[in-house]
């Protein structure tokens, strides 16, 4: 794998685990995959460009950093949102209707709305106590729907 490679990946699972905002050091990056800071400026301008979806804020001087920001389209906005909204629990026919609702929105696939409704069904999840199921689905749903979105 080449070393853009490598660092794009770094920058996308940076990306995933803040929520589609990065903040890095081009000094820092540079030294963690020893390279020349030209190097993290390449890999940022062509593949993490406005046009492939993304804002790129520099700030220059001894503390300075990139802050690289995923830009959602509608339908992710709108399944964000969703899952923000589902809350602490989630019934299985809770479930059921807000992924109907989803798919009858087109914000989910039919065969996305299949899985997630497998996944959070009582069958899934008849291991775990009855008392903790719909506290565990609304955390299975929300980060389906999140994980979907990005």
């Amino acid at each position: 794998m080449k070393m853009s490679d490598l660092i794009a990946d770094f920058i996308g699972e940076m990306l995933s685990d803040g929520g589609g905002v990065a903040e890095l050091q081009r000094k820092t990056l540079a030294e963690q995959f020893d390279c020349v800071p030209s190097q993290i400026n390449y890999v940022i301008e062509t593949r993490f460009s406005p046009q492939n979806g993304y804002l790129v804020e520099s700030q220059r001087g001894g503390g300075g950093y990139i802050r690289i920001v995923r830009m959602m389209d509608d339908k992710q906005r709108t399944l964000v949102e969703a899952a923000r909204g589902i809350g602490g629990r989630l019934t299985q026919n809770g479930a059921a209707k807000l992924t109907r609702a989803l798919v009858g929105a087109r914000l989910l696939s039919p065969t996305e709305g299949q899985l997630l409704l497998s996944a959070c069904s009582d069958g899934a999840l008849a291991e775990v106590d009855h008392n903790d199921r719909d506290r565990l689905r609304a955390a299975i749903f929300r980060c389906a729907i999140l994980g979907i979105a990005t």
